[in-house]
């Protein structure tokens, strides 16, 4: 059996979709599998898209997930070579391609569909070269994801460019030249891009290559319906990372969108997911994206780290603004309540920020209870959690008051909200000054 070679091919044309990863994941996890290679290759022949910064990007990004390559490649560097235009040259030599010298269509225009190029048959020796699409012809193959047959009749489909005038390649005959020459084995691609997959079969039988293994993964689905897509909401990559979801949980997550474990076994690393990986695990039924199994999968990567390494992420996750001191302090009383890196300062951002509140998030008495905390807090001599406990249990004892409505009262006035980390733990870090600043203030209102 051959090595097992695997690619994967972004264009940089912008931010890498939650999809792209999944096929980088699947494509890398297929060929480590086995001890085979994974090789990146950047398809940056489209020029005029091509996003600044986005090469640059994608290898941040495959990096940041532990997805490293065995080879490197771009194509506009092996473009300069020669490589495709002497491909395509030869694919005219042998009648299976053609000069056209129409004008290139104007994308922001609507076209019936042409099949059959009115260029094909007049022998021009410059131009773009197109594929001459045979008639009457069953074009198929196996695809190893579904597990069966897929046939095209060529009658239906149209002539293709292979060749831009400008002498860059477009996507079909790149990607063909590109997978022979790398000696890529298996091919894992998104099911938008099965259409094209018969123009290529036709491409590798006339240049008399051997087609490798294809699969085509399923589409991720919206929740709310139709395919993932940015007009509802967040798809890309960078936009998880900068909502502060883990990377070990995004990949985890991702893992499953469209492949099934043989137990019903959820928690991943890449390691332990490559050791298991079976090409039969690939699911047919489309997944749906589901934002709560993803905020689940990031808790659970959290608490799973120790507090010195979460307060140390954490505090790269918002740039050092925050005094790393006060992070490392404030971790372990969060750590169990969020989510994502972005929950931290949603939970805990009173303690750099006074927040203001509603009066009505207090309950009864709340000026009172206040007002004697203030006075009780104020004499202690020594601020600790233990002393700061004895006191205020002292106080609402020998009051009467009701204790769950004194400390939400002591709680919405020091944090400006219902919800929040323990609150005397929270007024050791706080400190008194600031404590007492804050009950003080309070009061006043």
């Amino acid at each position: 059996m051959d090595k097992i070679r695997t690619r994967f091919a972004p264009s940089p044309t912008g931010e890498m979709h939650i999809g792209s990863l999944r096929t980088a994941l699947y494509s890398y996890a297929l060929a480590k599998h086995d001890g085979g290679d994974f090789i990146l290759r950047i398809e940056d022949t489209d020029k005029k898209r091509e996003v600044k910064g986005s090469r640059s990007k994608i290898k941040k990004q495959l990096k940041l997930f532990g997805l490293d390559w065995d080879e490197y490649y771009e194509q506009s560097e092996r473009k300069k070579e020669g490589i495709y235009k002497k491909q395509a040259e030869k694919l005219i030599s042998e009648g299976h391609a053609f000069y056209c010298q129409c004008k290139p269509k104007d994308p922001k225009k609507s076209y019936s569909k042409v099949l059959r190029d009115p260029c094909r048959d007049k022998g021009f020796n410059k131009g773009a070269i197109k594929l001459r699409m045979p008639d009457n012809e069953k074009i198929g193959f196996v695809d190893f994801v579904l597990g069966k047959r897929v046939e095209w009749d060529s009658s239906v489909l149209a002539d293709t460019a292979l060749l831009k005038s400008d002498g860059f390649p477009t996507y079909h005959l790149a990607v063909v030249i590109d997978d022979y020459d790398m000696k890529i084995t298996h091919v894992l691609r998104g099911h938008d891009w099965m259409p094209s997959t018969p123009i290529h079969l036709l491409v590798y039988k006339y240049l008399g290559h051997k087609v490798p293994e294809i699969g085509h993964l399923t589409d991720i689905l919206d929740p709310q319906g139709g395919k993932l897509s940015k007009r509802k909401g967040t798809t890309n990559v960078s936009e998880f990372i900068n909502k502060g979801y883990l990377p070990d949980a995004i990949l985890n997550f991702v893992m499953l969108l469209g492949w099934a474990p043989k137990d019903n076994r959820e928690m991943y690393g890449l390691d332990k997911f490559v050791g298991v990986f079976d090409v039969k695990g690939l699911q047919i039924a489309n997944p749906t994206f589901n934002i709560k199994k993803l905020d689940w999968f990031s808790g659970e990567y959290i608490r799973k780290m120790d507090n010195e390494k979460l307060a140390d992420t954490i505090n790269v996750f918002y740039k050092d603004k925050y005094p790393k001191e006060q992070i490392e302090s404030i971790t372990p009383l969060v750590k169990e309540r969020i989510s994502t890196l972005q929950d931290f300062y949603s939970l805990a951002g009173f303690f750099f920020k006074p927040k203001k509140f509603k009066i009505g998030y207090f309950e009864k008495d709340w000026k009172k209870h206040l007002k004697d905390a203030f006075n009780v807090l104020s004499r202690l001599k020594t601020w600790d959690k233990d002393s700061i406990d004895k006191a205020l249990i002292k106080l609402v004892k020998s009051k009467g008051y009701h204790t769950g409505n004194f400390f939400m009262n002591l709680r919405v006035a020091i944090t400006g909200s219902r919800a929040t980390p323990p609150i005397n733990e929270s007024l050791v870090i706080l400190g008194r000054k600031e404590t007492l600043d804050r009950l003080n203030n309070a009061v006043v209102l």
